[in-house]
Protein backbone atom coordinates (compact mmCIF):
# COMPACT_ATOMS: atom_id res chain seq x y z
CA UNK A 1 0.00 0.00 0.00
CA UNK A 2 2.63 2.42 1.05
CA UNK A 3 4.68 2.07 -2.28
CA UNK A 4 1.19 3.42 -4.34
CA UNK A 5 0.83 6.12 -2.16
CA UNK A 6 0.88 10.02 -3.12
CA UNK A 7 3.56 12.43 -1.89
CA UNK A 8 1.79 14.19 1.08
CA UNK A 9 -0.44 17.25 0.34
CA UNK A 10 -0.26 19.99 3.22
CA UNK A 11 -3.89 21.44 3.97
CA UNK A 12 -3.79 24.30 6.80
CA UNK A 13 -6.92 24.13 8.74
CA UNK A 14 -7.99 27.40 10.83
CA UNK A 15 -10.23 27.52 13.84
CA UNK A 16 -9.09 23.85 14.22
CA UNK A 17 -10.20 22.90 17.56
CA UNK A 18 -13.47 24.64 16.88
CA UNK A 19 -17.04 22.13 16.59
CA UNK A 20 -16.18 22.69 12.43
CA UNK A 21 -12.32 22.66 12.73
CA UNK A 22 -12.75 18.71 15.22
CA UNK A 23 -15.53 17.55 12.65
CA UNK A 24 -13.46 17.94 9.43
CA UNK A 25 -10.08 17.27 10.64
CA UNK A 26 -11.12 13.62 11.28
CA UNK A 27 -12.31 13.07 7.55
CA UNK A 28 -9.51 14.90 5.98
CA UNK A 29 -6.71 12.46 7.69
CA UNK A 30 -9.66 9.50 6.66
CA UNK A 31 -9.28 10.06 3.34
CA UNK A 32 -12.55 11.25 2.96
CA UNK A 33 -11.96 14.52 0.85
CA UNK A 34 -9.02 13.55 -1.78
CA UNK A 35 -9.12 9.94 -1.81
CA UNK A 36 -7.47 6.73 0.03
CA UNK A 37 -4.32 7.19 -1.88
CA UNK A 38 -3.39 10.66 -0.91
CA UNK A 39 -1.42 11.07 1.84
CA UNK A 40 -2.07 14.50 4.52
CA UNK A 41 0.10 16.79 6.48
CA UNK A 42 -2.51 18.95 9.03
CA UNK A 43 -1.59 22.26 9.54
CA UNK A 44 -3.81 23.29 12.44
CA UNK A 45 -3.49 26.85 13.35
CA UNK A 46 -5.91 28.26 16.14
CA UNK A 47 -5.85 31.24 18.33
CA UNK A 48 -3.62 31.40 21.68
CA UNK A 49 -6.30 30.66 23.90
CA UNK A 50 -7.29 27.52 21.51
CA UNK A 51 -3.98 26.02 21.69
CA UNK A 52 -4.70 23.64 24.84
CA UNK A 53 -7.98 22.23 22.78
CA UNK A 54 -5.63 21.90 20.16
CA UNK A 55 -3.72 19.70 21.77
CA UNK A 56 -6.19 17.09 22.73
CA UNK A 57 -7.44 17.09 19.09
CA UNK A 58 -4.13 16.60 18.07
CA UNK A 59 -4.07 13.22 20.72
CA UNK A 60 -6.83 12.08 19.18
CA UNK A 61 -5.50 12.41 15.95
CA UNK A 62 -2.50 10.65 16.87
CA UNK A 63 -4.71 7.88 18.73
CA UNK A 64 -6.93 7.13 15.65
CA UNK A 65 -3.87 6.10 13.88
CA UNK A 66 -4.93 7.29 10.46
CA UNK A 67 -2.75 5.77 7.32
CA UNK A 68 -3.22 8.71 5.43
CA UNK A 69 -1.92 10.90 8.15
CA UNK A 70 1.41 11.64 7.59
CA UNK A 71 2.44 14.49 9.61
CA UNK A 72 0.30 17.68 12.15
CA UNK A 73 1.49 21.03 12.64
CA UNK A 74 0.15 22.54 15.94
CA UNK A 75 0.63 26.37 16.21
CA UNK A 76 -0.97 29.88 16.49
CA UNK A 77 1.08 31.69 13.99
CA UNK A 78 -0.02 32.10 10.48
CA UNK A 79 2.96 32.09 8.43
CA UNK A 80 3.89 28.69 10.03
CA UNK A 81 -0.03 27.90 9.47
CA UNK A 82 0.32 28.17 6.13
CA UNK A 83 3.35 27.20 5.25
CA UNK A 84 3.80 25.27 2.29
CA UNK A 85 -0.25 24.64 2.12
CA UNK A 86 -1.44 23.19 -1.25
CA UNK A 87 -5.14 23.56 0.68
CA UNK A 88 -6.67 25.56 2.95
CA UNK A 89 -10.05 25.91 4.81
CA UNK A 90 -10.61 29.00 6.63
CA UNK A 91 -12.75 27.83 9.19
CA UNK A 92 -12.37 29.73 12.53
CA UNK A 93 -14.49 33.30 12.55
CA UNK A 94 -16.03 35.50 15.36
CA UNK A 95 -19.46 33.69 15.82
CA UNK A 96 -22.25 36.24 15.57
CA UNK A 97 -23.18 37.61 19.00
CA UNK A 98 -27.17 38.05 19.80
CA UNK A 99 -27.16 41.55 19.51
CA UNK A 100 -24.66 41.96 16.42
CA UNK A 101 -25.98 42.97 12.81
CA UNK A 102 -24.86 41.05 9.72
CA UNK A 103 -22.78 44.53 8.99
CA UNK A 104 -21.01 44.27 12.38
CA UNK A 105 -20.27 40.78 11.86
CA UNK A 106 -18.30 41.49 8.69
CA UNK A 107 -16.66 44.19 10.15
CA UNK A 108 -15.21 42.37 13.70
CA UNK A 109 -13.96 39.58 11.04
CA UNK A 110 -12.50 41.57 8.50
CA UNK A 111 -9.23 41.88 9.66
CA UNK A 112 -8.68 37.96 10.54
CA UNK A 113 -9.04 37.68 6.74
CA UNK A 114 -6.43 39.97 5.95
CA UNK A 115 -4.18 38.97 7.81
CA UNK A 116 -4.97 35.18 6.62
CA UNK A 117 -5.04 36.59 2.92
CA UNK A 118 -1.59 38.06 3.65
CA UNK A 119 0.05 34.82 4.67
CA UNK A 120 -1.30 32.85 2.29
CA UNK A 121 0.38 34.90 -0.27
CA UNK A 122 3.50 34.99 1.71
CA UNK A 123 3.90 31.42 2.73
CA UNK A 124 1.54 29.05 1.19
CA UNK A 125 2.66 26.97 -2.08
CA UNK A 126 1.69 27.98 -5.35
CA UNK A 127 -0.95 25.75 -6.20
CA UNK A 128 -2.68 27.08 -3.36
CA UNK A 129 -6.67 26.83 -3.26
CA UNK A 130 -8.62 28.37 -0.25
CA UNK A 131 -12.23 27.61 0.78
CA UNK A 132 -13.31 29.82 3.29
CA UNK A 133 -16.03 28.42 5.43
CA UNK A 134 -16.29 31.09 8.45
CA UNK A 135 -19.02 33.39 8.01
CA UNK A 136 -20.39 35.61 6.06
CA UNK A 137 -18.19 33.79 3.98
CA UNK A 138 -18.80 35.16 0.81
CA UNK A 139 -17.58 38.50 1.93
CA UNK A 140 -14.88 36.70 4.11
CA UNK A 141 -13.56 35.18 0.79
CA UNK A 142 -13.94 38.54 -0.88
CA UNK A 143 -11.32 39.89 1.99
CA UNK A 144 -8.69 37.36 2.13
CA UNK A 145 -8.65 37.07 -1.97
CA UNK A 146 -7.81 40.93 -2.04
CA UNK A 147 -5.10 40.71 0.83
CA UNK A 148 -3.45 37.62 -0.85
CA UNK A 149 -1.67 39.67 -3.59
CA UNK A 150 0.02 37.73 -5.80
CA UNK A 151 -2.52 34.36 -6.09
CA UNK A 152 -4.88 33.84 -9.15
CA UNK A 153 -8.55 35.32 -7.70
CA UNK A 154 -10.02 31.99 -8.77
CA UNK A 155 -8.38 30.16 -6.20
CA UNK A 156 -10.35 31.39 -3.70
CA UNK A 157 -13.99 30.01 -2.90
CA UNK A 158 -16.83 30.79 -0.45
CA UNK A 159 -18.63 27.13 0.59
CA UNK A 160 -22.44 27.26 -0.27
CA UNK A 161 -22.45 23.44 -1.06
CA UNK A 162 -24.09 23.52 2.48
CA UNK A 163 -26.97 25.09 1.31
CA UNK A 164 -26.94 22.61 -1.64
CA UNK A 165 -27.08 19.70 0.26
CA UNK A 166 -29.63 20.73 1.98
CA UNK A 167 -31.79 21.58 -0.50
CA UNK A 168 -30.90 18.08 -1.92
CA UNK A 169 -31.78 17.10 1.34
CA UNK A 170 -35.70 18.73 0.91
CA UNK A 171 -35.83 17.58 -2.83
CA UNK A 172 -35.33 13.96 -1.99
CA UNK A 173 -37.75 14.14 1.24
CA UNK A 174 -40.33 15.62 -0.72
CA UNK A 175 -39.98 12.98 -3.94
CA UNK A 176 -39.54 10.14 -1.70
CA UNK A 177 -36.27 9.20 -3.10
CA UNK A 178 -32.19 9.20 -1.90
CA UNK A 179 -30.37 12.32 -1.68
CA UNK A 180 -28.16 10.65 -3.52
CA UNK A 181 -30.99 10.59 -6.69
CA UNK A 182 -31.13 14.61 -6.65
CA UNK A 183 -28.74 16.53 -8.99
CA UNK A 184 -27.80 19.70 -10.48
CA UNK A 185 -28.86 21.86 -7.59
CA UNK A 186 -27.65 25.19 -8.23
CA UNK A 187 -26.74 27.85 -5.52
CA UNK A 188 -26.96 31.49 -6.84
CA UNK A 189 -25.57 34.42 -4.75
CA UNK A 190 -24.48 34.96 -0.99
CA UNK A 191 -24.71 32.03 1.41
CA UNK A 192 -27.45 33.81 3.60
CA UNK A 193 -30.68 33.93 3.50
CA UNK A 194 -30.85 35.68 0.45
CA UNK A 195 -29.46 33.00 -1.37
CA UNK A 196 -31.56 30.58 -4.59
CA UNK A 197 -31.41 27.37 -4.15
CA UNK A 198 -32.24 26.60 -8.07
CA UNK A 199 -34.78 24.08 -8.31
CA UNK A 200 -35.96 24.70 -12.10
CA UNK A 201 -32.60 23.42 -13.38
CA UNK A 202 -32.42 20.12 -10.56
CA UNK A 203 -32.89 16.72 -12.01
CA UNK A 204 -34.44 13.66 -10.03
CA UNK A 205 -33.50 10.82 -10.68
CA UNK A 206 -32.35 12.52 -14.04
CA UNK A 207 -35.72 14.07 -14.45
CA UNK A 208 -36.71 17.60 -14.25
CA UNK A 209 -37.10 18.56 -10.42
CA UNK A 210 -40.44 20.59 -11.43
CA UNK A 211 -42.01 17.47 -13.46
CA UNK A 212 -41.13 15.19 -10.42
CA UNK A 213 -42.61 17.61 -7.84
CA UNK A 214 -45.13 19.36 -9.78
CA UNK A 215 -46.12 22.01 -6.88
CA UNK A 216 -44.50 25.37 -7.48
CA UNK A 217 -46.38 27.16 -4.04
CA UNK A 218 -44.11 24.53 -2.44
CA UNK A 219 -40.79 25.03 -4.29
CA UNK A 220 -41.21 28.96 -3.76
CA UNK A 221 -42.85 28.71 -0.59
CA UNK A 222 -41.69 26.06 2.43
CA UNK A 223 -38.92 24.81 -0.41
CA UNK A 224 -36.93 28.07 -0.11
CA UNK A 225 -37.91 29.01 3.89
CA UNK A 226 -36.66 25.74 4.74
CA UNK A 227 -32.83 25.68 3.17
CA UNK A 228 -32.70 29.58 3.61
CA UNK A 229 -33.65 29.05 7.36
CA UNK A 230 -32.46 25.71 8.35
CA UNK A 231 -28.90 26.47 10.11
CA UNK A 232 -31.16 28.57 12.67
CA UNK A 233 -33.77 25.23 12.87
CA UNK A 234 -30.77 23.25 13.63
CA UNK A 235 -29.35 25.83 16.49
CA UNK A 236 -32.92 25.93 17.98
CA UNK A 237 -33.13 22.47 18.12
CA UNK A 238 -29.57 21.24 19.16
CA UNK A 239 -28.48 24.21 21.07
CA UNK A 240 -25.38 25.08 18.91
CA UNK A 241 -24.82 25.32 15.33
CA UNK A 242 -24.62 22.56 12.35
CA UNK A 243 -20.70 21.75 12.80
CA UNK A 244 -20.93 18.34 11.28
CA UNK A 245 -22.68 18.95 8.42
CA UNK A 246 -21.00 21.98 7.43
CA UNK A 247 -17.77 20.10 8.05
CA UNK A 248 -19.25 17.35 5.69
CA UNK A 249 -20.06 20.41 3.18
CA UNK A 250 -16.09 21.41 3.03
CA UNK A 251 -15.29 17.94 2.06
CA UNK A 252 -17.47 17.88 -0.93
CA UNK A 253 -16.52 21.16 -1.75
CA UNK A 254 -12.59 20.33 -2.21
CA UNK A 255 -13.21 16.74 -3.06
CA UNK A 256 -15.13 17.78 -6.31
CA UNK A 257 -13.02 20.84 -6.83
CA UNK A 258 -9.77 18.42 -6.62
CA UNK A 259 -11.60 15.04 -7.90
CA UNK A 260 -13.79 16.71 -10.35
CA UNK A 261 -17.76 16.72 -10.85
CA UNK A 262 -19.74 13.88 -12.50
CA UNK A 263 -19.96 14.23 -16.34
CA UNK A 264 -23.14 15.66 -16.80
CA UNK A 265 -23.61 17.07 -13.23
CA UNK A 266 -22.62 19.96 -11.57
CA UNK A 267 -21.92 21.45 -7.80
CA UNK A 268 -22.20 24.84 -6.06
CA UNK A 269 -19.29 27.02 -5.62
CA UNK A 270 -19.03 30.52 -4.50
CA UNK A 271 -16.00 32.45 -6.91
CA UNK A 272 -15.11 35.13 -7.94
CA UNK A 273 -17.24 36.50 -10.78
CA UNK A 274 -15.87 37.57 -14.24
CA UNK A 275 -19.33 38.86 -15.26
CA UNK A 276 -21.37 35.88 -15.82
CA UNK A 277 -25.20 36.34 -15.67
CA UNK A 278 -24.94 39.96 -14.86
CA UNK A 279 -23.78 39.35 -11.58
CA UNK A 280 -20.73 42.58 -11.16
CA UNK A 281 -17.13 41.23 -11.81
CA UNK A 282 -15.56 40.78 -8.73
CA UNK A 283 -18.40 39.91 -5.86
CA UNK A 284 -17.59 36.71 -4.61
CA UNK A 285 -20.96 34.89 -5.97
CA UNK A 286 -22.02 30.93 -6.15
CA UNK A 287 -22.48 29.77 -9.68
CA UNK A 288 -23.33 26.52 -10.48
CA UNK A 289 -19.77 25.18 -11.65
CA UNK A 290 -17.92 22.26 -12.98
CA UNK A 291 -14.90 21.20 -11.80
CA UNK A 292 -11.48 19.29 -11.62
CA UNK A 293 -7.86 19.26 -11.26
CA UNK A 294 -8.50 22.15 -8.89
CA UNK A 295 -10.15 24.20 -11.26
CA UNK A 296 -13.60 25.50 -11.45
CA UNK A 297 -15.88 26.80 -14.61
CA UNK A 298 -19.03 28.33 -14.08
CA UNK A 299 -22.06 26.46 -15.96
CA UNK A 300 -22.95 28.53 -18.94
CA UNK A 301 -26.24 28.94 -21.03
CA UNK A 302 -29.00 28.16 -17.49
CA UNK A 303 -32.00 30.50 -18.35
CA UNK A 304 -34.21 31.88 -15.63
CA UNK A 305 -37.35 32.72 -15.07
CA UNK A 306 -38.87 36.18 -13.72
CA UNK A 307 -38.85 34.84 -10.42
CA UNK A 308 -35.34 33.57 -10.48
CA UNK A 309 -34.13 37.10 -12.24
CA UNK A 310 -35.79 38.30 -8.70
CA UNK A 311 -33.86 35.95 -6.32
CA UNK A 312 -30.76 36.79 -7.90
CA UNK A 313 -31.20 40.40 -7.95
CA UNK A 314 -31.90 40.66 -4.54
CA UNK A 315 -28.88 38.64 -3.67
CA UNK A 316 -26.93 40.31 -6.18
CA UNK A 317 -27.48 43.67 -3.88
CA UNK A 318 -26.66 42.15 -0.56
CA UNK A 319 -23.47 41.39 -1.71
CA UNK A 320 -22.75 44.98 -3.34
CA UNK A 321 -23.63 46.20 -0.15
CA UNK A 322 -21.61 43.61 2.07
CA UNK A 323 -18.84 44.65 -0.36
CA UNK A 324 -19.44 48.63 0.30
CA UNK A 325 -19.28 47.73 4.10
CA UNK A 326 -15.44 46.31 4.03
CA UNK A 327 -14.47 49.26 1.09
CA UNK A 328 -11.55 50.06 3.18
CA UNK A 329 -10.28 46.50 3.72
CA UNK A 330 -9.94 45.92 0.16
CA UNK A 331 -7.23 47.85 -0.56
Amino acid sequence: MTASLKAPIRICVTGAAGNIGYALLFRLASGDCYGKDQPVILQMLEIPTGMKALEGVAMELSDSAFPLLHGMVLTDDLNTGFDGANQAFLVGSRPRTKDMNRADLIKANGPIFVGQGKAIAKRAASDVRVIVVGNPCNTNALIAMHAAKGVPQDRFHAMTRLDENRAKAQLALKAGVLPGDVTNVGIWGNHSDTMYPDYVHAKIQGKPATEVIADEPWFQGEFLKTVATRGKAIIEARGASSAASAAAAAIDHMSALSLGTRGGEFTSMAVCSEGQYGVPVGLIFSYPVTAANGDWQVVEGLEHDEFAKYKIAATTAELKDERTTVADLLG
